[in-house]
């Protein structure tokens, strides 16, 4: 039987009816099985791949990773790397990846995983790995991603510029002509907060501005930014700038996870934004973002490109085992500037 009349009787086009001989990981479930069916009940059994004629499919094995979350427990809300993943992935269709998804409640756990190479390679998120599973690690291509990392970390690393985050969010404030300023956080230990909050203060004394910190309670411990903060914490941030001499008018939020409960706290406090205050966010989380109560300016991390990077990065590390040399990518924030409003003057 020709390929014709396959996709005749499955209802596709003998292109789709070529993809799922060849390349089946590139055909819609629904249509593949409707194929499949067909070819199924007719006996069709393709032509052995040595031959065919015509050009040979190139298409790489799939890569078999592994993204470990050191110092956490699983749950839907770290679902987020595979939902990126799927959205760069069809970018490149002869880098085939096979995701695994790994937890450790601990950074002394080392997963079995890993210990029995059943994996290609790994990306490391969350809490830095102890030495004893960085030992472990030796000789399985490895690449940091995002925050957390000390500076001794010795590997590979990709990550969003967090000294240009704050550095941009302090200009941008000083261009709507704010003379007094603040950074508000909670969670101060956290790296990526630490790293933009200190970028933030030095680019302000540059550019002649106050700068008052007002952050919250250190979490050392803690490797993930905690998802709903107290509002008894937002209350208290806004008591403490509202103490502030001058108040500050420019306020840059390093991160967006507490931010709606900040916003909340300052309304209720009687500061109205444009009036009183003008705000820069430190990261754009749509899903957070779009349910404030306005819509600050904001930097943009670029969440799709550090996952596509991290995996076009650890794939060259598998297929480059003895390269030498440690490699660190930073990937620049870009300013969602929403706000169209006059700039506040202090």
């Amino acid at each position: 039987m020709l390929i014709a009349d396959i996709a005749l009787r499955a209802k596709v086009s003998p292109a789709t009816v070529s993809r799922v001989i060849n390349q089946p990981h590139l055909v819609a479930p629904d249509r593949l099985a409707r194929v499949q069916a067909v070819m199924t009940a007719v006996n069709y059994v393709p032509t052995p791949l040595h031959r065919r004629r015509g050009p040979k499919s190139r298409l790489a094995a799939p890569k078999k990773i592994a993204v470990w979350f050191v110092g956490a427990r699983k749950t839907s809300s770290l679902n987020w790397f595979q939902d990126q993943l799927l959205q760069v992935q069809p970018s490149n269709e002869r880098q085939r990846i096979e995701l695994s998804v790994i937890f450790t409640d601990t950074p002394d756990d080392f997963p079995r995983a890993l210990a029995e190479r059943q994996v290609d390679g790994v990306i490391i998120q969350g809490m830095e790995p102890a030495a004893s599973s960085m030992q472990k690690l030796a000789g399985l291509p490895h690449v940091w991603f995002m925050t957390r990392r000390t500076a001794a970390y010795p590997g590979d690393y990709v990550e969003p510029d967090n000294e240009l985050n704050g550095r941009l969010a302090a200009d941008y404030l000083h261009s709507r002509g704010h003379k007094t300023l603040a950074v508000i956080s909670t969670d101060p230990a956290y790296s990526a907060v630490a790293w933009r909050v200190k970028s933030f203060g030095e680019r302000a004394k540059e550019l002649g501005l106050t700068v008052h910190n007002i952050l919250g309670k250190a979490r050392p411990g803690v490797s993930y930014l905690e998802i709903a903060p107290l509002h008894e914490e937002s209350d208290w941030l806004v008591r403490r700038m509202m103490q502030t001499s001058p108040r500050p008018t420019g306020l840059y939020m390093p991160v967006d996870h507490f931010c709606g409960s900040l916003f909340r706290s300052m309304r209720q406090a009687g500061l109205k934004s444009e009036r009183d205050f003008e705000a820069v966010l430190g990261n754009y989380n749509p899903v957070i973002y779009h349910n404030l109560d306005h819509l600050p300016a904001a930097l943009n991390i670029n969440l799709p490109t550090l996952v596509r990077k991290v995996v076009d990065h650890l794939v060259w590390r598998i297929e480059n085992p003895t390269a030498i040399g440690r490699v660190g990518v930073t990937i620049a924030p870009t300013m969602v500037a929403m706000s169209q409003s006059k700039p506040l003057i202090a």
